[in-house]
C-alpha cells in the first residue's frame, strides 16, 4: 500500500477514534496507527472492514478482519 493511502487510512481511523467509535483488528482493540501499519507492510491489503451499527443505525465500531489467502483470491 502506498504511503499516501496509509496516511489517508490513518486520518480516517483517527477521526473515527475521535468520535468515540471503537476500532478492532481481528477481534482485538487496535489503534489507527496499528491498522495503518498492518496495511503498509502487506503487499496486497487483505483485510475486510465490518461496520457495526447501534440501534439508531450509527456506526459504533469498525472491525478489520484479516482474510485467509483463499478469501483474497476470490
Amino acid at each position: 500500500m502506498e504511503s499516501a493511502q496509509c496516511r489517508d487510512l490513518y486520518t480516517e481511523l483517527t477521526e473515527y477514534e475521535r468520535r468515540g467509535i471503537r476500532i478492532k483488528m481481528n477481534g482485538d482493540p487496535a489503534s489507527p496507527l496499528q491498522i495503518a501499519s498492518a496495511y503498509a507492510v502487506r503487499e496486497e491489503p487483505s483485510y475486510m472492514r465490518d461496520y457495526i451499527a447501534d440501534d439508531e443505525g450509527m456506526v459504533k465500531e469498525v472491525c478489520f478482519v484479516e482474510l485467509e489467502d483463499d478469501d483474497v483470491r476470490r
